[in-house]
Formats: C-alpha cells, structure tokens, sequence
C-alpha cells in the first residue's frame, strides 16, 4: 500500500511541477486545514495508543475529502485537478507527520489518504472539466447524489485498504478483517464523510470563508474525542493496576494476566467482536483472577482451572463483587462472574476468557517446548464438554499466527 501511494504521490508532484500550482491560496488553505487537523490528532507526551484504538484524523481526513470534490470557488471554477490534490494531501499530511513520535500508523493513513482522496479526484474532477457536474446544477438533487455515491465508495475502498494491511500485518481472514472495518466505518466515519461532501458545495457558493465555519463542529469533536481517549486510557491503567496486584501478592504467576488478556482480545477479534466487544472482553480477562484476592489460602500456583466448579464459581464470583467496585462497565464484571459458568450458559466474551485462562495454566504447568501443544490439545480433547469447540479452534489459528492480533 505504501509503494502504490509512493508512487502516485510521484507521479502527481512531477505533473505538479510541470503544470505549475494552480490557484495556490486555495490549495495552501486546503493544505493548512489538512495539516491542522493532523496536527490536532497528536497525543500528550509519553501517551500510548491503545490496542484496537483507531488511528483517526477527522478534520484532515474532511479536509482532504474536499478538496478532491472541489468543483467551484465561490463561483469560479476550481482548477486544481487530481495531481495537485495528492500532492496537497501529501504534503499536509507530512507537515502534520512529522513531529509524531509513532510514525508506523500514521503513515499507513497517510497512504491510505493519497490513495483514496487521489481515486475520488480521479472520478469526479475529470465531470468538473467537462461540464457535466456544472450542468447538472440545476436539476434537483443529481450532483449531490453523485458525491454521495462517491463517498460511499470512497469509504469502502478505505475499508478495504485498512483490511488489506491489517492482513499482511496479522494474517487473519481478509473477510473478516473487512467487515469489522466496514462496521467501523459508521460513527466518525461518517461525520468525517458529511463535512467533506458538505464542504465541497459550502466553499463553491461562500468561498474560502466556508473551511473555518464548517470544519469547526469536527474539530470541536475531534478534541471531543481526545479528551475521551484520555479518560480510557486513565482507566485503563487503574484496570491493568488492579490486576498486577495478584501477581505482586503471589496469586498469580507474573505475567498470566497480561498473556490471558492479549490472547482473550485476539481470540475475539477472529471470532469478529466488534471493538466495544472488545475492550470489554480485555478488561474482563485483565482482573479474571482478580477473586482470589479475598482468599486466606491462595489456590496453588494461582491454577484454577482444576479446581472444583463449586469453588471457581465462588472465586469468580467474589472477583465480579470486586470489579463492581471499581468504576468499570457493569459488563465486565458480569463477565468475571460467568467465567466459571458451564460454557453453554456463558456470553461468548465468557466463554473466550475461560478458554484462554485454561490454556495459559496449562502450558504453564507442563515443562519444556511441548507444553502449547499439550494444552492446546487438551482443550480440544475437552471441548463440547467444559469448553466452546469454535473457541478452541479460534485460540489455535491465533497461536499459529504467533499470537498476533488484529
């Protein structure tokens, strides 16, 4: 995806060259929104993204939509064509690129912007030059539905580049990675899909003055959603805190929370949970042994799936008490509490964290290289019994992928 943006980029900034700038205020008030709103995406010092969390520059992402849309300029014609449209959205999106400290995902929307703001202008600049947009100007609601149609396919073809990296990158189901991506779509996505085709006409009829007066309820959302993002990641460290407090009081062995987490968060994501799915599954799988806290005996090496289900039913559910307490989603808790339940009763997001805990004691417990295998086999050997047979199988194609997620 990066050597196709790379190499459209190329070819845009030579025919720029060639052809020369044209109507550069418009293109730099373009390119200075594109940047601000890159700009405005940046997080605190020190701050992380979190896992699943989407890289997402709403205001850029508009801005850029557009200004490949552009037709007229207070009037006048917009003269800018495809190239100079990639060629603004590059360089914005390298002004607002380069003081990021995680460069990796933003670059990748940075391709994923050339490519699919330089197909829109490709499709639509070409009706501008002709005249068929400006003659349909007068008959309804045609143009508008042309740019709808447009956006539409816009944001699938962003869909299924997203889904196309994140299959090289995880090797999971192209399909699957495409539906989420689609789902993902809605929300945002479509408010940054209406300012982009409502900026587009607002700039052909008010001029320039439109960028400002309707960029701003985006910008407004975008800083919205950051300070959101904050408050998530606050509460995320108090969750992933509280569950290193039955490792620091020698429960748990050190690190089974975190790899039941990481494996419970891919396993759902290839069974397709949706992101809210999601965090709720991690959260849960972070304090799952959270229960044996209120233990005056700790249970031996923290194992719990041998014990009997009369005492993991009473463990689970002294966890969900625990959890209740602590500010989180009332779903959590209702997770740590079933986790124990026979699987046929439990939620999915249940039946994973149980699936996943078994296998982490398990292969823990068995010496040497063989222990995976062994514990992977015997869960299949328990499944239709004590455990989800799709469950299992999920786990395994994540272990055979190296635990990677999506």
């Amino acid at each position: 995806m990066r050597t196709a943006a790379a190499a459209l980029a190329l070819w845009a900034l030579v025919h720029t060259l060639r052809s020369g700038v044209a109507q550069p205020g418009v293109a730099l008030a373009f390119g200075a929104l594109i940047a601000v709103g890159e700009l405005a995406r940046q997080r605190p010092a020190g701050a992380r993204r979190a896992p699943g969390e989407r890289d997402r520059a709403p205001l850029a992402a508009a801005g850029a939509l557009a200004y490949a849309l552009l037709g007229e300029v207070a009037g006048a014609p917009a003269t800018h064509g495809p190239a100079q449209t990639v060629v603004v959205v590059g360089v914005a999106g390298l002004v607002g690129l380069a003081p990021r400290p995680d460069r990796g995902p933003a670059a990748d929307r940075l391709a994923r912007h050339l490519l699919t703001c330089g197909s829109a202008a490709i499709c639509v600049q070409p009706l501008y030059a002709a005249g068929p947009l400006a003659s349909w100007a007068g008959r309804g609601h045609v143009p508008l539905l042309v740019l709808l149609g447009l956006l539409a396919l816009t944001a699938l073809g962003d869909a299924a580049l997203t889904a196309a990296s994140a299959r090289a990158r995880t090797g999971r189901p192209y399909g699957a990675l495409l539906r989420r991506e689609v789902r993902a779509s809605g929300g945002i996505g479509a408010a940054i899909g209406a300012t982009g085709v409502v900026l587009a006409p607002a700039t052909a009829v008010a001029g320039l003055w439109a960028l400002p007066v309707f960029s701003l309820p985006l910008l407004l959302t975008q800083c919205a959603l950051r300070r959101f993002a904050a408050a998530r990641a606050t509460r995320r460290q108090t969750v992933a805190s509280l569950a290193r407090a039955t490792e620091i009081a020698g429960y748990t062995p050190p690190g089974h929370v975190r790899r039941v987490a990481a494996l419970s968060r891919a396993v759902g994501g290839e069974l397709g949970l949706g992101e809210p799915e999601l965090e709720l599954l991690e959260d849960a799988a972070l304090m799952h042994d959270i229960g044996q806290l209120s233990l005056v005996d700790p249970v031996p090496s923290g194992a719990t799936a041998p014990l009997p289900p009369a005492e993991q039913r009473r463990i689970a559910l002294l966890g969900g008490a625990v959890v209740r307490q602590t500010g989180v989603p009332a779903e959590v808790a209702v997770i740590v509490e079933r986790q124990a339940d026979p699987y046929r009763d439990q939620p999915v997001t249940a039946r994973i964290v149980r699936t996943v805990n078994a296998y982490d004691e398990w292969a823990g417990q068995a010496a040497g290289a063989g222990g995976a295998p062994w514990a992977l086999e015997r869960l299949r050997l328990a499944g239709g019994r004590d455990f989800e047979p799709d469950v299992v199988e999920a786990l395994a194609r994540v272990l055979a992928r190296g635990g990677r997620t999506g």
